[in-house]
């Protein structure tokens, strides 16, 4: 029988049981574990990898605790520029957008591209008019206010450097506590297909437009019937440089490696020889999963029809 699955991650990077408060720690295992036991029972229910993926994604996206949707970080001027992308391991089907804003589930504008578009990737104003005509309906921008989030931006936003999510100090120093916030999943259904889905709200006080590995296809997600269904969360740059997603599919493809062998390429070796400090998880059409970070920790779970059911925050061992 076809095995069903579902990996799920909210990012990753320097989290330490000593840093965190119960309540918080257990406020982070509950968002987790909402979004894996939804996304799950799509699949339960003979419902498609791409749906559990997507709602899955939503399902963080709601959740102010985590760097996309409505806890989006704010940029340089103050706002929220959101990243998302979903492929289709089927058909390779993928839709993507990024730099938007007032639209409250981006992974769902994601989607959105795909199924009802000819384009995968849309930006900025142009994925807004997209979003109008498809009739999302929008949210002001307090919606997206975080106090935790605005504190933090206003320790850095006369400054030129950024931070990493939730990090304590900036990029141009010597971090400590670098958390990368994107939110993902991967996920094999009863057909045996598979599908990846990620969303972000970038680095706090980022300029220029800056979009990271997220919306790229092959960088920050990636799905291919053919091999793996990858969400990545992490420094976006170095991820980019890597084509990370789809250097985890190549090892597959070309090198026989099984998912667990190639994400552990990536993550341990080719990423770190650049300096790419993150994550991923997986999952190949046998319902296989892994879930890899070089970080010290990574808000993770997976949930399978062999009795495999988690959630996790650190490091083990």
């Amino acid at each position: 029988m076809q095995k069903i699955s579902l990996a799920i991650h909210g990012g990753a990077g320097t989290i330490l049981k000593e840093d965190m408060t119960s309540e918080l720690e257990q406020a982070y295992l509950q968002g987790l574990q909402s979004a894996l036991s939804a996304g799950y029972a799509i699949l339960e229910g003979g419902g498609t990898a791409t749906d559990a993926v997507k709602l899955t994604v939503e399902i963080l996206e709601d959740n102010i605790l985590f760097n996309a949707g409505c806890g989006a970080v704010f940029t340089k001027e103050g706002t929220h520029e959101m990243d998302a992308a979903i492929m289709s391991g089927k058909d390779l089907t993928a839709g993507a957008v990024a730099g938007v804003s007032n639209i409250r589930n981006p992974i769902a504008l994601a989607a959105e591209v795909m199924r009802n578009s000819d384009h995968v990737f849309l930006s900025g104003n142009g994925a807004f008019d997209f979003a109008l005509r498809q009739g999302f309906s929008t949210v002001p921008d307090d919606y997206f206010f975080s106090q935790f989030r605005y504190d933090q931006w206003i320790q850095i936003r006369n400054s030129d450097t950024y931070a990493l999510d939730h990090s304590k100090e900036s990029e141009s120093t010597t971090i400590k506590d670098k958390k990368f916030g994107t939110v993902g999943a991967a996920a094999c259904d009863r057909e045996g297909n598979i599908a990846a889905a990620t969303s972000t709200g970038g680095m706090t006080n980022k300029k220029f437009g800056r979009i990271g590995d997220t919306p790229m296809i092959g960088a920050g997600n990636y799905a291919n019937n053919n091999t793996c269904a990858i969400s990545c969360t992490g420094h976006g740059e170095l991820f980019i440089r890597a084509v990370a997603a789809y250097d985890v599919s190549c090892l597959m493809e070309y090198k026989g490696l099984s998912l667990q062998a190639a994400m552990n390429e990536v993550v341990n070796n080719k990423l770190v020889k650049i300096g790419g400090e993150g994550g991923m998880v997986g999952v190949d059409a046998a319902g296989n999963m892994a879930l890899l970070f070089n970080s010290e920790g990574m808000y993770r779970g997976a949930k399978s029809s062999d009795g495999t059911d988690f959630v996790r925050i650190y490091k083990e061992g």
